[in-house]
């Protein structure tokens, strides 16, 4: 018996459910503060890694690459102009990806959350398969899709289960979130986040979430992580999206539910999503954090392209 899925659709353990699909219109004619059009993003060479050391690089959004000493690995990657079913029309970046795919090492492993265009890109998808043939992990019911790209080696897990074969211990962890790619399909699949046992650290990537219960479960089943990677934008409106994805204050109060040694902003700065202006989350971050007595160097914001070793 399962306590998020019904037999034909997942849903949210505590109740908290996505605004149904007639409610986008009224969402999208919230006033939106304009972003620029183009934002510049400074480029840097890769961190050497050295035995037991961990590098993580912010992509943008909420790609980080990961390089350890037991492969690299990628967190729904998204390289695409637009976070679209098409690159004509749609929300696009305003920051350019901080790496650029021909700069990529050899990737061992893909986490891919869920299968929202933000996070669930095709196009970049298919080149990594092409490339690099890596191991895909990722939540119940995205392996069909996974398979439109020609992924090859897909391991497909429920909340709380742990992968085998992977290069290093996975465990796929609760979200408060939904899925769809259309009107049609929602919560078909699952959504969620992921922790990695990296040479004895624990890391947390938190997809999408909404602020929630879960994350004071994680932290039991699991214990604190040593890095959390935290969602902090697309958060307004409310009313719309309260339910699904954090604001700055509620991923403060996650960072503390969670007892993260250190958290790292993500989901924001990338692609206009939602109506806050493109420095709102980041100022919003700095004021919660402040209200709850949590320093800058325990959640910290990187640069698009900027790069945190562990050692």
């Amino acid at each position: 018996m399962s306590d998020h899925f019904d037999g034909r659709r997942f849903f949210n353990p505590a109740g908290m459910d996505a605004m149904p699909f007639s409610k986008v219109p009224r969402m999208l004619f919230t006033r939106r503060t304009p972003w620029p059009r183009r934002v510049p993003v400074t480029r840097r060479p890769l961190p050497a890694v050295g035995p037991g050391d961990i590098a993580i690089t912010w992509v943008g959004h909420s790609t980080f690459l990961f390089q350890t000493d037991r492969g690299n690995f990628l967190t729904d990657p998204v390289w695409s102009e637009r976070a679209s079913p098409v690159q004509f029309a749609g929300p696009r970046r305003v920051r350019d990806p901080g790496l650029s795919l021909d700069a990529l090492p050899d990737i061992a492993m893909v986490l891919v959350s869920h299968n929202h265009y933000d996070h669930f890109d095709r196009s970049t998808l298919r080149v990594l398969e092409q490339r690099y043939h890596p191991l895909f992990v990722t939540p119940l019911g995205n392996a069909p899709l996974l398979r439109t790209v020609g992924a090859r080696r897909i391991i497909e897990l429920d909340w709380w289960q742990a992968a085998d074969g992977t290069p290093v211990p996975v465990t796929l962890t609760p979200a408060q979130h939904f899925s769809a790619r259309t009107p049609f399909d929602r919560n078909r699949a699952l959504w969620g986040g992921f922790a990695l046992q990296i040479g004895g650290r624990l890391i947390y990537f938190a997809g999408d979430s909404g602020y929630g219960p879960h994350f004071k479960q994680i932290r039991a089943q699991l214990g604190a992580p040593d890095l959390a990677l935290l969602p902090i934008g697309a958060y307004e409106p409310r009313w719309f999206m309260q339910a699904i994805h954090m604001n700055p204050a509620e991923a403060v109060r996650t960072h503390l539910d969670l007892e993260s040694r250190l958290s790292v902003a993500m989901h924001f700065g990338t692609i206009q999503l939602t109506p806050e202006g493109i420095d709102e989350p980041v100022r919003d971050l700095g004021a919660a954090a402040g209200e709850l007595g949590v320093p800058p160097d325990r959640f910290r914001v990187l640069d698009v392209g900027e790069s945190l070793l562990i050692h």
